[in-house]
């Protein structure tokens, strides 16, 4: 969470910086800040709210400088007020910097300066105590070279802090020049032509340069206009390879669309398409995953499997644990990864544990990866960013290919989700039970579903009209069975997220089981009832809340939209397809139907209240 912009080269620093926390406020938006070095001064402007109202600031008082630092906050410690705005400074006001993480002794430190030296503070946050002490240190250090010492300084206070961070700096007596530091938290240099950048997320840069050094933890950056030097918190002088970005400026603009969540549903079709591109081995009926480091017969050996993220990601794993188990017979246990690491979960020696992260860079998710590690299970990955931790971090794994994904509720990367688990349940099968052609005909369903989707996604104004009629509801309840289940939370997770309405997801057969209940006629109730082998036992429940006046819309394929004709208030149909991939179709209309309601109801879609993109914080 949080985004950070750094820029130092022979350009007004300004725009640049502006720019890029555009791009970057889906990382955060509660307050944010930009700090300017113009001559031996810092010009700072800083408030609460949107970029919007910054950008209105810098209009009315612009700050001059080639080079500075400016942040986009997602509020962790400290109400969200302009004091707590970053940039921060040292008690000496020479030194700006900007953090994302979280200091977890900043306690004991701010008590220590307060004690020790006297320092004083203007904020609640953690960021403005690690400026302080890296300038207290600053302060004590001998020697002419005043960018060795501000290395130094950094690498001193880093030592004494417990906790994660991605941090940039600057001194206003030392020209053209910027520290960045990680541990927990990602950052990345951008290399350009007499120009230099530090970012959170390499989609702020892209229109500047598409050379990158991902940042690995306790890396400490020192960044000049057209050189940097990397080194390590320990003083070791650290590796790095220079990677050329895949995707550029025009890939993270929202194009015709009005939002970016619109933009990335309708991506879906290209996405999932992606995500099996080159993956398909249709002579031996299979999947090709050879980015897993894994040989056949280690595959064989794997006698169980553990699927662990957060959110959108926890909700694909449900998913996959259905579609392994059906087509490889392996045991499948889902693990919230915020627990896993914080509990003896038994687990044998061939336990195979994937780690599924759209960003690559969640807290949790990252927590279990390393534990899952230290404890000495193969980990692999399932991620969208191929230079995230996660995937520097694990074993092996798979790239999902979908593209930047800019909008705070995930959706084309829970697709892309899908569809590499049931390749690894694809491939894990055919090396067991699965015959050819049962694979031959999950490939099939598979290479049909892009154009599955696009006909799904001619369904948005019939779904936006279904939102007009519910929009004035105080919520919604989801219903699903097998597959389907998961896609019910994920529903419910979609109108949460972006609508705000009370919404909950349930095994359909729970209905009976307390959550009946809750069933009144202004209350809805989406069945996610396609025409399958459990269609009857959806359509019994269906009946159940029809009895009870709760308005039903049904999400249905093939005979049942006759079925549901006059029990269902609205009926939302999709093509027939096999059980396997039915969750990819399921969940888009979802996806709609909750960013339908959100625009009725006059609520920023893109920037969701209390939400950001990448959760790096625990």
């Amino acid at each position: 969470m949080c985004g950070i912009v750094g820029y130092v080269g022979r350009s007004e620093a300004a725009p640049i910086l502006l720019d890029g926390l555009r791009r970057l406020e889906y990382r955060g938006y509660d307050s944010a800040g930009v700090a300017i070095v113009n001559g031996e001064t810092i010009e700072t402007r800083k408030c609460a709210g949107r970029i919007a109202n910054l950008a209105k600031l810098m209009t009315e008082r612009p700050p001059a400088g080639q080079y500075g630092i400016s942040h986009t906050r997602w509020a962790t410690h400290g109400k969200v007020t302009d004091e707590n705005a970053h940039p921060h400074f040292d008690h000496s006001g020479k030194i700006a910097l900007v953090h994302n993480g979280v200091i977890e002794n900043y306690a004991a430190l701010r008590e220590q300066l307060v004690r020790e030296v006297g320092h004083k503070f203007t904020s609640d946050t953690d960021t403005e105590v690690l400026a302080h002490l890296i300038g207290s240190i600053y302060e004590q250090l001998d020697g002419k070279d005043s960018k060795a010492r501000l290395v130094n300084a950094t690498r001193a206070a880093l030592k004494q802090v417990i906790g994660t961070y991605g941090i940039a700096l600057v001194h206003a007596h030392i020209k053209d020049f910027l520290v960045g530091a990680r541990r927990g938290s990602p950052l990345v240099l951008g290399v350009g032509k007499d120009e230099n950048f530090l970012a959170s997320d390499v989609s702020a840069i892209v229109a500047h340069t598409r050379d990158a050094v991902y940042l690995n933890d306790f890396d400490i950056v020192a960044v000049s206009r057209d050189t940097f030097e990397i080194s390590s918190v320990g003083g070791d002088t650290g590796s790095y390879q220079i990677s050329r970005v895949e995707f550029g400026a025009e890939d993270v603009n929202r194009g015709e669309f009005p939002h970016y969540m619109l933009k990335e549903i309708f991506e879906q079709a290209d996405s999932v398409r992606d995500a099996m591109r080159g993956r398909l081995n249709t002579e031996e009926c299979t999947a090709k995953l050879g980015g897993l480091n894994m040989t056949a017969a280690q595959l064989r050996d794997v006698t169980r499997i553990v699927l662990t993220g957060c959110g959108t990601a926890l909700h694909a794993a449900l998913v996959g644990e259905y579609l392994i188990e059906q087509l490889a017979s392996l045991p499948v246990e889902v693990e919230y990864a915020s627990e896993f690491r914080h509990r003896n979960t038994p687990m044998s020696g061939n336990t195979l544990v994937f780690a599924i992260s759209q960003s690559g860079e969640t807290a949790d998710t990252l927590g279990a990866l390393r534990e899952s590690r230290r404890k000495g299970y193969r980990t692999l990955g399932i991620c969208n960013n191929v230079a995230s931790t996660v995937a520097r971090e694990s074993d092996g794994g798979v790239y999902m290919h979908a593209g930047p994904e800019i909008g705070v509720a995930a959706t084309k990367s829970f697709t892309s989700q899908l569809v590499i688990l049931t390749l690894i349940g694809l491939l894990l099968g055919r090396m067991r039970h699965l015959s050819t052609s049962e694979g031959s005909l999950i490939i099939e369903a598979l290479e049909a579903l892009p154009g599955q989707i696009e006909s799904v996604l001619k369904l948005s104004d019939h779904i936006r009209a279904i939102a007009k009629e519910y929009v004035s509801v105080n919520g919604i309840l989801f219903f699903g069975r097998q597959f389907n289940f998961p896609i019910a939370l994920e529903g419910a997770l979609k109108m949460k997220e972006i609508t705000y309405l009370f919404a909950e997801g349930h095994p359909s057969a729970e209905l009976k089981h307390g959550i009946i209940a809750l069933v009144r006629p202004d209350l809805p109730s989406v069945f996610i009832a396609p025409d399958d082998a459990v269609f009857s036992k959806n359509l019994n429940n269906i009946e159940q809340v029809k009895a009870r006046k709760g308005p039903i819309i049904a999400l249905t394929s093939g005979d049942g939209r006759k079925q549901l004709k006059g029990i269902a208030n609205d009926i939302i149909e999709i093509p027939r397809a096999a059980d396997v991939v039915t969750p990819v179709l399921t969940v888009i209309p979802l996806q709609l139907l909750a960013y339908h309601m959100a625009v009725e109801l006059g609520l920023d879609v893109d920037k969701p209240r209390n939400l950001a993109k990448s959760v790096t914080v625990e």
